[in-house]
Order: structure tokens, then sequence, then C-alpha cells
């Protein structure tokens, strides 16, 4: 067995070879068998360094190795004297050596003496010698032109946009290596980023920015922005002094000063993969994000993008899947990050390590003429507040649709059904219901909700899925007596023309006067002259509900505003209509406890069956139940508890209760008789945590239960109520003050609430700064208790 020095040595030989570094013992020094060469065991004046980096036969810099688990911020000073006690006659660079290493194998730190103020930081593994010949051969480093760059031009930027530019611009010469921009959407993000990136590759000399998006259309809409940018210095557009690429394929042009794409697809380019499918790049993370305690995806050298290709990288509205399965993605990359965004949590903040160097929230923007404000106009139904119970009656078909195929069959209900509001237009439709509220949206349009008007405006219509967006167009067609380019459907499954083409037409033209959509135009898509926002869906997260008001926020020149809707005189504010109650609801960051959320329920269940109790077992159980319970009618959740012995939440509660740290250990106090203050052992721990997870799974492992809870996930078929009426509720539709208020801006001014949440983002500061490298590639925490 090697010991853990050795183990290092090797997975160190391993990468400095990928990096390009040819490997030689002492003994058989040959300087001649290549351009870069990394020799072990090279005698120095105070001692042997574990490595001598060569380069054209000159010496340029140290690795001190050590084994894994080993804290390299105290052999920095061994690696600082290896590089100035060099012998006399030594062919180097320069003395001292420029760059230091201090490696694991699994971490590795390094030092450049380049840097104005040289400071350790973390890296992927070793940079490759041509980089490092590119920084010795520069006049100055970017760091040290980050120190010089000249006075901002403000030509064409907003207060916001300079404040933004110049803070981020002094927290880069402090060498800080992640800074958050927080600007209210509609407030000038792109541009503002347009402007820094100018700046960095033109005075700081940056070799390549790196600018990821959240998904495809807004990389097209990124492009736009860099391309109509207009220095202020030089009075050209950027991409006629340097290189924008939109990455629509795995490869990037060299010549490249801009990459802009999404992180998926960064990914598959470090994977390796020769292409790409552009679908897996339609939909926002917003909405489709990994859970929190999803193993990080693994992330292995790539030759073709090496840890120095970019050197800084902006990430544009991040979500939360950004800090944990794309985190080691981001981190790979030895760059500066910098993150834009609209709707910060304290996972934001916590990734950026608490360094919010612009904070222009959406009230301000208000303030500041940026952004307008809106109003809140809810429409009520009965069905939309209550529900629907559809009665079993002997001979009488009803219709059922078939979610995958759309194909209709007629049959008998088997029972009466009971249907909470939140199950309409996924497992029933009451056609009605949708055809309500477009009807009182239509008839209260130009005397309730824009009076005066003739013209209906830019309206965007969220809706829950593709196929509930397919019957809102079909009703809002027929209600407004218009054909097919008044109202059209936006989402990725739309065929014939590109998603892309009709946000164009419905950016820029008259028709389509109303967009339908789930996901895909959500956030970040900029459209000027929009003026209403219709919700048919709810949304629990706050900060994607952020991000779809701000779709209204922009504010539009009156020319523009008339170029699409003539009859309307500026943009003074946009009308949330609230159908759903989106707008009254609490909201929160929501954070999912699915671990393993590829694993399908009844497999999951079958595991069970078998016996296996495990920690990521129990969470992701407890996780699918509880959003079964949204989807379980009355009497489905009435036989599950029947069954069972306790209701469905009373299950879900006992299974997260067994993974309780604070529970567990109280319950460890009592079964091996501890004292109150006492510390239970790792092992006592372990033992009472396992004893609650199998007393939490024991109701499962009756097959009646398995059988019961499956049979709710096997209803593929929605009920069509086509002969059930809805009604507007008594003062059902009107203006709603306090809704308004609660929509103005849910996270309110952004320094309080990080006074607030302080000792979260603290928290979160220091798990986004523990080690990463090739030797930690899953993400798997080290503990599989949770606090």
């Amino acid at each position: 067995m090697p010991t853990p020095e050795q183990a290092a040595r090797v997975e160190i030989d391993r990468q400095l070879a990928a990096a390009g570094w040819l490997v030689q013992d002492m003994a058989e020094l040959n300087l001649d068998a290549g351009q870069a060469i990394a020799v072990r065991e090279f005698k120095l004046q105070a001692g042997f360094a574990d490595y001598l980096l060569y380069l054209d036969m000159r010496a340029v810099g140290v690795v001190e190795a050590k084994p894994a688990g080993h804290t390299l911020t105290g052999v920095e000073l061994q690696s600082s004297k290896y590089t100035t006690g060099l012998p006399a006659d030594l062919p180097v660079w320069r003395r001292p050596l420029a760059f230091a290493y201090e490696s694991t194998g699994a971490v590795t730190q390094f030092t450049s003496n380049l840097d104005p103020e040289p400071r350790s930081r973390e890296v992927f593994t070793f940079h490759r010698p041509e980089e490092l010949r590119r920084l010795l051969e520069q006049d100055a480093v970017l760091r040290v032109r980050l120190r010089q760059m000249p006075e901002l031009n403000t030509t064409r930027l907003w207060p916001a946009q300079i404040d933004a530019v110049r803070n981020l611009e002094c927290s880069l010469a402090q060498d800080k290596p992640r800074a958050l921009i927080q600007m209210a959407t509609g407030a000038g993000k792109t541009f503002t980023a347009a402007s820094f990136c100018y700046r960095l590759i033109k005075f700081a000399g940056a070799k390549r920015i790196l600018f990821l998006v959240d998904r495809n259309n807004l990389g097209r809409q990124t492009l736009t922005e860099f391309q109509q940018y207009l220095s202020p210095d030089t009075n050209r557009h950027f991409t006629e002094e340097y290189v924008v690429q939109r990455a629509a394929q795995n490869a990037i042009d060299p010549a490249a000063k801009v990459v802009i794409t999404t992180i998926q697809r960064l990914y598959s380019m470090l994977k390796g993969e020769p292409e790409f499918d552009e679908e897996n790049e339609e939909s926002s993370g917003f909405e489709n994000e990994s859970p929190l305690v999803k193993e990080a995806l693994p992330v292995v050298y790539s030759p073709k993008l090496p840890i120095e290709f970019f050197d800084v990288i902006v990430i544009d509205e991040c979500h939360r899947s950004i800090y944990n399965v794309w985190r080691q993605v981001l981190e790979y990359f030895d760059a500066h990050l910098i993150g834009l965004t609209a709707t910060p949590s304290a996972q934001t903040l916590g990734f950026f390590r608490g360094n919010l160097v612009q904070d222009y929230s959406h009230e301000r923007a208000v303030a500041d003429r940026v952004n307008v404000g809106c109003d809140v106009y809810r429409i009520r139904t009965q069905i939309s507040e209550s529900g629907v119970t559809l009665l079993k009656e002997a001979g009488k078909f009803v219709p059922h649709r078939d979610r995958r195929t759309l194909k209709r069959r007629m049959a008998e209900l088997d029972d009466d059904r009971t249907y909470a509001k939140s199950q309409l237009n996924l497992d029933v439709v009451v056609e009605d219901q949708i055809r309500t509220v477009i009807r009182t949206f239509r008839d209260r349009l130009f005397t309730e909700i824009f009076p005066g008007r003739t013209e209906v405006p830019k309206t965007l219509v969220f809706c829950k899925t593709d196929l509930h967006a397919d019957d809102v167009v079909k009703v809002i067609r027929e209600e407004f007596g218009k054909g097919n380019e008044f109202c059209v459907k936006i989402t990725s499954q739309t065929t014939g023309v590109s998603p892309e083409s009709l946000l164009q037409q419905f950016r820029n033209s008259y028709f389509p006067r109303i967009a339908v959509t789930v996901d895909m135009i959500a956030t970040g898509t900029d459209v000027k002259a929009l003026e209403c926002l219709l919700f048919l869906r709810s949304v629990e997260s706050s900060a994607y509900f952020e991000q779809m008001k701000g779709r209204g926020v922009r504010v539009v020149q009156p020319d523009a505003l008339r170029a699409v809707t003539p009859d309307a005189k500026a943009k003074t504010h946009f009308v949330i209509v609230d159908a759903v109650g989106v707008c009254e609801r609490e909201k929160q960051q929501t954070v999912s406890h699915d671990r393993q959320p590829s694993v399908p329920l009844a497999k999951l269940l079958d595991l069970i069956s078998k016996g296996v109790v495990h920690a990521d077992v129990v969470d992701t159980l407890a996780d699918r139940l509880a959003r079964m319970a949204h989807r379980a009618s009355p009497d489905e959740a009435a036989e599950i508890e029947r069954i069972a012995g306790q209701p469905l939440g009373g299950l879900v509660k006992g299974l997260l209760g067994s993974l309780d740290a604070d529970r567990n250990a109280s319950r460890a106090r009592t079964r091996f008789g501890l004292l109150e203050d006492a510390e239970p052992s790792e092992t006592q721990l372990d033992q009472s945590e396992y004893s609650a997870m199998q007393e939490a799974l024991r109701p499962f492992l009756n097959p009646a239960l398995r059988k019961a809870i499956l049979a709710v996930l096997e209803r593929l078929e929605q009920v069509i109520a086509d002969d059930v009426q809805d009604r507007l509720l008594e003062e059902g539709a009107g203006f709603s003050e306090a809704d308004r208020a609660r929509a103005q801006g849910v996270m309110g001014d952004l320094r309080a609430f990080c006074e607030q949440h302080k000792d979260d983002i603290e928290a979160l500061t220091l798990l986004y700064s523990s080690p990463i490298g090739p030797a930690s590639v899953t993400g798997r925490s080290a503990s599989s208790r949770r606090s």
C-alpha cells in the first residue's frame, strides 16, 4: 500500500502530465526532452523542492506536495522559501520564481508573484505551460491592470449602472474573486455587463470572458445587446472591435473575446461531447432546478478547455442549481466570478461570499423611472377558488384526454371525484373555468383594467403546462373573436415557426397581441411594450415570481410603445391580472429534499419493501410524497390515511423527523442513558438515526399502502368537465391594493435582507468556500445527517 504522500505524488504526476508538463526524476533530468518539464526532488539552497517547473530550459515555479487532507495555507512559507532559495547559477525566468503551487492531488492552490499583492487561491489543477509563458511575457498581468483602470466614461450609462461598474472594478482591484451585482429587472443589467466586459478586455487585458445565460433564447438576446453596444471611448460597436460568439455548437472560436452560452452546453464541452441538443437549453433553471442536495455533476480536466481558458465568468440570473449541481463547472476555471441578478437569495449571497457590489432594488428603479410599478387586478371564480366535484351518474359518459397522445375517450366516472383547485388544468379541465376567467378579462379590459383603451395591450399569459397553454390559446381566440395571429403559444413545444421568431414578432410587431407561455419567456426575456401579465398558474418561489413579474417592469419610449400598440399614450405601469391568487400567497426560497430525483417512485418503494434503510431513500421519499399530496384527490388521500393509520402529511412528517439532527441526538441520549447536556458519539448518533428511519419507513412495508400511493401517480388522463359551469364570484373582479403592495417586491431592501439572514449567509459562504478539485468530483456530503 502506498503512503498518503506517495498517493498524492501519483495524482500530482497525473495532473501535471494532463496539463502538458513532462514529469521527470532528478536522476533522469533531460531538459532537452520538451519545453515544459516538472523535475521531482530538485535540490535548492533551502532544501528539496518536490517539483521544480522548467519552461524553455529556465526555472519558472515550484510545486510542494502534501498528503491528502493536509491543510495547504501553512505550506505557503515553505514554497516561498523555494522560490527565493535558488542556486545563483540556475537559469530562471525571474527571481524569485514567478509561480508556486501547493497540492495534495485533491486540493491545489496557486500563488503568482507577478500579482501586485501575491495571494494564494485554490485552482482545479495546474495551469498549462503556455499560460505561464503568456503571463511572464506580459508587461503587466490582469490583476495589476485591474488597479490601473482609466476613469469610467459615463456616456449613455444610468446612475445605477455607473455605480455598478465602478463598484465592481473597485472589488476586482482588491482581487476579490467573486462579486454580485443586484439590479432590478429592466434596469439594464446586460448593458451594464457589456460596459464592464468591454473595459475588462480593452483596459485590463482580459483574454476571454464567459457569459452564462439561463437558457438559449436569452443567449440570442444577450448577443444582440453586445452587438448594439457602442463604445463611448471609440464610438464603435463592441462586435466591430472584438469577436463575440454565441456558442450554438460545441466549439469555441479561438478569436472570441466574449463567449455566450448556457452552463448546460459548457458542461457538455468540458466532457468533450462533439454535439449538444439545443432543446436542453430551452428550459429555465428557475422552473426546473435540480434539488439542493443532489450530487454535483462530476468534472474532469479538459485539455481543450484548460482552467485558464476564461479570465472572467459572468453569470446572468443565477438560480439555485448554479451553486449546487453546476457549482464545480464554474469553479473549474481559474477566473473571477461576477453574478448578475434581480432576485438574490441567501444562497446567492453566500456563494458570492457576501460581496454585494451593487444593490439596486425594484422600488428604487421605480422611483428613478427606470422601472414602472404594477397594479394587481384580481379575478375570482367559484371553481378557481374551491375546485370542483364531479358526480358519477349511470350512463353518463365524460371525456377523458390522454395527456401524452391527446387522444380522447368517453367513459363513465368510476366514482364521485373532488378535485382541489391545485388540480385544475392538471388532472381535470373545466373548460368553462378557463372561459369565465378569459371572458371576465375581456369584458373588464377596456372599462376597468385599461380604461379608455381600444387596443388589447401586449399581454403575456402564464400557464401550468404546455397542454394547458393549448387550451387557453383556443379559448382566448374564441372569446375575443380573433384569428390565429391574435394569440399564439410561445413555448419550447412550439413547432412550425421557431419560438424565437414568434418572440420577435411579439416584441416588434402589432400581432400577436397575446402570448401564452409556460416557462420559456418567464425569465430574462425583454419585451418592453408588455403591459399586462395574466397569471393562470401559481408560483411558490419568491425568486421565480420576481422573475416572471419582471417581464412587465421595463420602461419603453412612448413612440416605441405606440409602434406596436397605437392607442397607448405612455407606459406608466403594468397590470398583473391574478386569476389564481399568486399575489396573495407567501412565497419562499423553496428547497427540495429530493436526493435521488431520477429514481422512479415505484423503484423507491420497491427498495423499501426489501428492507433498505438509507437517509437518501428517506429524504427522497418524503419529497415525493409531499409533492404527491397536491395531486391526490380527497378520496385517494382518505384511502391512504385508512391504510396507513395516519394522513399523508403525517407520513412525510415522520420521515423528515427521522433525519432531524437535534431529535436524533435526544433519542441517542435516551437510548444510551446519557445526561441531558452530554454529546452522543458518532456511533450512538448513527444507531439512533437508523432506528428512527427504520420506524418511519415501517408503514411502507404494507403492500396495500404502496399500491394506493402508486395509484395516484398512475392517473395519466385528464377528465374534461365540459358540461360544468363556472361563475364569477360576487365582487370577484377588481383591483387589490393589498395584492399590489405584496407584488411590488418580495425582496425589499437587500441590505436589510442581508442583515436579517446574516447567519445563513455566513454559513453558506463557508459551504461554498470548501475545496474542490479533480479528486472531488461527486459533491457528496460527508455525512447524511441533516440539521
